[in-house]
């Protein structure tokens, strides 16, 4: 009898160690789980991680060290944004630099296959030109500009750094650059003239007396 009480208290005992291992491994997957799911982008938005900097202060008990993140987000279709984060930490730096990121996106205007015409543009020490260039080209680009162009949506180009090396100048010049590119049409729309190979009203209704007038003769 004493032998059967023990054996049966010891399955219980084992079961109940199996029942909390196979609990705890069960949260654990669905811990993983959840970060993964909570890690997949959930939006068409992409980032760019193009610089970060460590900074450290020395205090009473040692050195207190701090994190700057520059991120570049785009949705590789016309759209883009720079951010910049600052934590203790470099996980949180990067995550407030895409926040700030994906608050300041600006449409830019690309084309198909390459910009629409050559631009320059200035941002404090830095100076960045962009010239169109033939299909198959693709990005030729120091690091800081081609991840800028890559996310907005760029597929052909040409460009130059010149001045200042700061990174977070020369992103902010090549932002400034793509911001100033207009498309032929927007440039007629917003000078009231019609867009070469389209007629205006008055050319179509020319066209149409004129024709008319030729069917009457006729």
């Amino acid at each position: 009898m004493a032998e059967n009480f023990k054996r049966q208290n010891n399955n219980r005992g084992g079961d109940a160690r199996n029942n909390r291992q196979g609990g705890q491994r069960g949260r654990r997957q669905g811990g993983r789980g959840r970060d993964q799911a909570d890690n997949q982008p959930k939006d068409n938005i992409s980032e760019k991680v193009i610089f970060i900097n460590r900074s450290a202060k020395v205090v009473k008990g040692g050195r207190r060290f701090s994190f700057s993140a520059f991120v570049v987000v785009g949705d590789k279709a016309g759209k883009v944004g720079l951010g910049m984060g600052k934590a203790n930490e470099v996980a949180s730096a990067i995550r407030k630099a895409n926040e700030k990121a994906r608050r300041q996106l600006v449409d830019v205007s690309v084309g198909d296959i390459t910009i629409p015409h050559e631009a320059l543009a200035t941002y404090d020490g830095a100076q960045v030109l962009l010239r169109p260039a033939s299909e198959g080209t693709g990005l030729i680009a120091g690091k800081t500009v081609r991840a800028v162009l890559e996310l907005a949506g760029v597929k052909n180009v040409l460009s130059k750094s010149l001045g200042s090396k700061n990174v977070g100048n020369v992103a902010k010049a090549t932002v400034s650059a793509l911001q100033g590119l207009r498309q032929l049409d927007e440039i007629y729309s917003a000078r009231g003239l019609p867009t070469p190979g389209k007629k205006s009203r008055s050319e179509n209704k020319d066209s149409e007396s004129v024709s008319s007038a030729e069917v009457v003769s006729a």
